[in-house]
């Protein structure tokens, strides 16, 4: 989940201080006066339960898509090389859609993201494809090197967490692909709801996938459930490069240009520590503001 190439933390570091403008003059009693919204967050749940739960009903059309801007051409290192056919015994899709979407990835985004997107995908199909879970493996596959396009800078909106940022522009470009509706619903819950997984845990498996394949490729969860030649495999076609860097940097620009977003966010935690004078209040704050008399 790192966007180097298009993200102005590209070259910062964890002991940089905030300057964003995003944040400037936002005091924490600012941010209270203004009412921002809250939305919890959970901490990625054991993959036991993920990967062998029944699957989750349909899930609902997403919200309209707000206007964007279009990306500008950022061919990453891996571009120029084409998709394997399989990885670690994982089969990537080769159809229409699954070629262009990953094309598409690699334009917008860094060798670092799209090599992120890409585990993403081959860290859940692998876990359910091994338990013997069904699921539509082009979604999953769409969904999944799709879900931090909430990370390219063409597509971040001042106010919106990143991942709405992301399932929003994975939406409008599923539909200029014609992707049927129900489908691109799938998808926009997948990347939305991805850093949550007390919720997309109880969705579909392409839901649940993405955020099964992504935790683990950020914080390592449950890796050992992934055999040590297969490990090996993964990380030799799509290598890390530098990913915790890169990711830390990423967090840390979210919270410097658009600090509300990451309000009931695990990447507040991240700004509180690293950012003097960070603006965006605690749950305690939140609670202890309330305009009841008690």
């Amino acid at each position: 989940m790192s966007d180097k190439s298009n993200s102005p933390a590209g070259n910062s570091r964890s002991s940089e201080s905030g300057r964003s403008g995003g944040g400037k003059g936002v005091t924490r009693r600012t941010a209270l006066g203004r009412g921002a919204g809250v939305a919890a967050i959970g901490a990625v749940s054991a993959l036991t339960t993920a990967v062998s739960g029944p699957p989750a009903a349909a899930v609902s059309g997403p919200p309209a898509a707000a206007a964007g801007p279009e990306p500008r051409g950022n061919a990453s290192a891996s571009g120029a090389h084409a998709l394997p056919r399989t990885v670690a015994g994982v089969r990537i899709p080769t159809g229409e859609l699954a070629q262009k979407t990953a094309q598409f990835v690699r334009s917008v985004s860094s060798g670092t993201l799209y090599n992120h997107v890409m585990r993403t995908y081959l860290f859940g199909s692998l876990l359910y494809d091994r338990r013997g879970v069904p699921y539509d493996r082009e979604l999953a596959f769409v969904a999944a090197a799709l879900h931090d396009l909430g990370l390219v800078k063409a597509y971040q909106t001042p106010d919106e967490r990143f991942e709405v940022d992301g399932a929003d522009a994975a939406q409008r470009f599923l539909r200029e692909q014609h992707m049927p509706a129900e489908r691109v619903a799938v998808v926009w819950d997948a990347i939305a709801l991805h850093t949550n997984a007390g919720i997309a845990m109880r969705k579909r498996p392409e839901i649940a996938m993405v955020c099964v394949g992504s935790g683990m490729d950020f914080s390592g969860n449950e890796l050992q459930r992934i055999p040590p030649d297969a490990l090996e495999e993964i990380l030799t076609a799509f290598p890390r490069e530098g990913f915790k860097q890169d990711a830390l940097d990423n967090i840390l620009s979210l919270c410097r240009t658009k600090p509300m977003s990451v309000l009931m966010h695990p990447f507040a935690e991240v700004g509180r520590r690293h950012l003097p004078e960070f603006p965006v209040p605690t749950v305690e704050d939140l609670l202890l503001a309330a305009p009841f008399d008690e």
